[in-house]
């Protein structure tokens, strides 16, 4: 089997980039992620019904804030996407998300300020039957607020077919 993974590329791994949203994640974007999600819990978007439950206020549904892009600055790409990617000297051809695995570790709520902070935490390579060699990208995201408190944690797989 021959390698695509370099030594530039093998340099990658370890790295990690910071991005703290330029405003509180407020209650609309809450209320609206959880009418496109079709989820009418009402600890997402009844201020008064939330305030009576353990939470003492609106939380956000869990998934939020590892998909909103609120957090980035960024414009667009040729894709119009505007998260993280991360520019890794790869000959590729074709991108596959390979899946997440999420950590949820308190609620999130409207007036919280996030900070994600991504890391590559491996790069692999493996041979298979039907697409030949791919190589894997495992990443991970950790998200805070605006106290230093840990809300969640997203590990990522993304697969590069050369």
């Amino acid at each position: 089997m021959s390698t695509h993974i370099t030594d530039e590329l093998k340099s990658w791994i370890g790295r990690e980039v910071t991005y703290t949203a330029p405003e509180e994640l407020g209650q609309a974007s809450i209320r609206y992620f959880a009418m496109a999600l079709g989820d009418d819990n009402p600890l997402f978007c009844d201020a008064a019904f939330a305030r009576d439950t353990r939470h003492g206020g609106v939380i956000a549904p869990p998934t939020l804030v590892c998909e909103t892009n609120q957090i980035f600055l960024n414009p667009p790409d040729s894709n119009g996407y505007m998260g993280h990617n991360w520019p890794l000297p790869l000959p590729t051809s074709r991108f596959i998300r390979g899946g997440n695995e999420y950590e949820f570790h308190q609620p999130v709520r409207g007036d919280d300020l996030i900070t994600v902070t991504w890391r590559i935490v491996d790069i692999f390579e493996r041979e298979t039957s039907r697409a030949g060699v791919v190589i894997f990208v495992l990443s991970e995201a950790r998200y805070t607020n605006q106290h230093g408190d840990l809300l969640a944690v997203n590990r990522e797989t993304n697969i590069h077919q050369p």
